[in-house]
């Protein structure tokens, strides 16, 4: 079968990804506070999804050890990395490691970690979870929110971290 078939019951998963990697996203960083304390992890498939009520959605993997914990909260804070966060994103990224070692933050409203730096911040109560293939489609409600305008965000673009140039921060 060839790459450009349309029949998408026989789309092969590494095509699939080099070609939707061609649509450049930002990088949050999902941080709730758990009762065996903070957690977090990254997530590339973020976005806004209505005004009213103000919601916003994200898919984590099934195969999320991290999810489940922040799931259990009831509340998590989506954090807008910065383009100066590759280390951040890396780091929250990786299993079975201190994701918070060296990492400055305050509590948002929820009490979720807030990392420092970041482009925006949104607090967010669970609002519905829906299941997505291989991932699981969370929608959060938004509680609070705010955002630096001088700062410009990480982004993700074919398989790599990238940032904007070009254009004026504002």
């Amino acid at each position: 079968m060839d790459a450009l078939s349309t029949d998408t019951t026989r789309i092969e998963s590494v095509h699939l990804r080099h070609v939707l990697g061609h649509f450049a996203s930002g990088i949050v960083v999902i941080t709730a506070m758990t009762p065996e304390g903070p957690a977090g992890f990254t997530c590339q498939s973020f976005s806004s999804l209505s005004l009213d009520p103000p919601l916003v959605s994200f898919s984590p993997a099934r195969t999320s050890s991290t999810w489940p914990r922040i799931r259990e909260t009831g509340h998590f804070c989506v954090n807008v990395l910065a383009d100066d966060h590759r280390d951040l994103s890396t780091a929250f990224a990786r299993s079975g490691t201190d994701k918070y070692a060296g990492v400055t933050w305050s509590p948002a409203p929820s009490g979720a970690p807030r990392l420092d730096g970041v482009v925006a911040w949104v607090d967010c109560t669970l609002h519905e979870e829906f299941p997505g293939g291989d991932h699981t489609i969370v929608v959060g409600r938004v509680r609070s929110l705010d955002a630096d305008p001088t700062l410009a965000p990480l982004l993700f673009h074919r398989g790599a971290y990238g940032v904007l140039e070009g254009g004026e921060r504002a």
